[in-house]
């Protein structure tokens, strides 16, 4: 029956059930996989995702346990210690050596501001630029026409400047020179050489996986209260979405690409949701209880319908990347691989949802770079509700 192929199926990044005909609840499957998830998720880390943090971090199961309780505190002081440096906020991190939040103040921060920053559990480091600076210097680059070897460009707290990336081999070129010349005019940047370009993740039309617009296939992101997030360049307002079955799912209610690379899709059809990213074998299936942001250095992990389940740290965020259809901005910039097929997937962090995987370059096997747009302006944007266990 169509629930039992589901259930040993999956879906990429969600679990979305598939009602069995004249059903009006979730399988039993689903249930017991749902509190299998729930079980797992009470403990402070699952043995399978201790294991893939090992395995992607180079960790040992000590080390990946301490640092996700010590990621868990850095993402709960976080908002505290912006809101406590004020004007002087120049940004922050997570610093993996300490195990602590680092957060930048401006060299004119006083003495009262420090110690209430300290306060939050946070340690200090001063800077030159605050960060409302350097996202006004961003502000002016995004302005700019990037050439093609310009691959993305972001505000980096801990160098204090807005770093531009730019292709192997493109740096020489002429476009990619007035850029720069430009760039550098708008406020302090420095440059960065990566190894490829960027590009989307969708995928042509493959057998058995899980959902597909017309010959697109794609990654289910989060659920949402009546349907799920994921991105905006596998499909267009209105068009039809199908199950690893080919059975209608839904269609698209919101689309944004570039500019945004989100999306949402409405359930129907006998299919429904629940708050859970898979695992994939990997590790258990994890539940999402909200979606407070991790962090840059973070740990984050992030499930596909191609190469399933990979985790790696937060890089950047806000960070506008070059594609060749047009700029997508405010992204989040991580280490974790990915292919083609895994676009619209979830990036979790914790119990913690993030977003909804993009483009990237590089691939599984040789590793590589993935941005995913924040699930929480997705939300905003078109005032949905993330569903939560």
């Amino acid at each position: 029956m169509r629930r039992n192929a589901l259930t040993r199926t999956a879906l990429a990044a969600l679990f979305l059930v598939g009602a069995w005909a004249g059903a009006g609840a979730p399988s039993a499957a689903a249930d017991e996989r749902a509190s299998s998830a729930r079980e797992a998720s009470e403990a402070p880390a699952s043995p399978a995702l201790l294991s893939a943090l090992r395995a992607d971090l180079g960790l040992t199961a000590s080390e990946a346990e301490a640092r996700l309780a010590a990621e868990e505190r850095a993402t709960t002081a976080e908002p505290k210690a912006r809101r406590a440096a004020g004007a002087a906020y120049g940004g922050s991190w997570f610093d993996a050596s300490s195990g602590r939040l680092t957060v930048a103040l401006t060299e004119d921060a006083g003495d009262r501001t420090r110690r209430a920053v300290e306060a939050t559990g946070a340690t200090v480091r001063a800077v030159e630029h605050s960060a409302r600076e350097l996202d006004a210097v961003k502000q002016r680059v995004d302005r700019l026409d990037a050439p093609a070897g310009v691959t993305s460009w972001h505000v980096d707290p801990a160098a204090n400047t807005v770093v531009v990336n730019v292709a192997g081999g493109s740096r020489s070129d002429d476009a990619v020179q007035r850029f720069l010349d430009r760039a550098r005019a708008a406020g302090p940047v420095t440059v960065d050489v990566v190894p490829g370009a960027p590009r989307t993740l969708a995928a042509g039309t493959v057998g058995g996986d899980p959902y597909y617009t017309g010959n697109v296939r794609c990654s289910i992101g989060f659920s949402v209260v009546g349907g799920f997030v994921t991105a905006g360049h596998c499909g267009g307002v209105g068009q039809a979405v199908s199950g690893w079955d080919r059975t209608h799912i839904g269609t698209f209610q919101g689309s944004s690409f570039p500019g945004n690379d989100y999306a949402w899709v409405n359930v129907g059809s006998g299919w429904w949701t629940v708050p859970v990213v898979l695992g994939w074998g990997t590790v258990s299936d994890q539940l999402v209880r909200g979606s407070a942001e991790a962090p840059v250095g973070a740990s984050v992990c992030r499930s596909g319908s191609t190469t399933r389940w990979h985790c790696g740290t937060v890089l950047a965020k806000n960070e506008t990347v070059n594609y060749s259809q047009g700029a997508v901005y405010q992204m989040t910039k991580t280490s974790v691989c990915a292919e083609g097929g895994d676009s619209g997937g979830a990036f979790i962090s914790g119990d913690q949802a993030q977003g909804v995987t993009s483009g990237g370059w590089g691939n599984c096997s040789t590793g590589g770079q993935t941005w995913h747009q924040p699930v929480n302006e997705i939300l905003t944007r078109y005032g949905l509700t993330l569903l939560t266990a």
